[in-house]
């Protein structure tokens, strides 16, 4: 098995409901053993570059958190990520091994 991030995009307009958090808790379920890393939602943050410092707005488009999950490859974490019922998009990346 490979090791994936999923990095979950999509701003945070109001305090989910109970049908949102129970349909982020049945798949975090369905995920079982492949889950590695369950993460956590993401608060503000800062681009740090040799320029200077950025505050990165919590906005559509800003990454909200994480969860890093076990799969064959990245077409099966594709699969994975594509059963998420709550976020807006979601980026998959390959945490290659060292």
């Amino acid at each position: 098995m490979k090791k994936f991030m999923l990095l979950y995009r999509g701003a945070w307009d109001e305090a989910p409901t109970q049908e949102t958090m129970d349909a982020w808790s049945e798949w975090f379920a369905f995920l079982g053993d492949k889950i590695v890393d369950s993460g956590n939602p993401f608060g503000p943050g800062r681009e740090i570059t040799k320029d200077g410092t950025t505050d990165l707005p919590q906005e559509a488009g800003a990454v909200t958190g994480y969860t890093l999950i076990n799969a064959q490859d990245l077409d099966d974490a594709e699969k994975i990520a594509l059963q998420c019922p709550v976020v807006t998009s979601i980026q998959v990346y390959e945490a290659m091994p060292m």
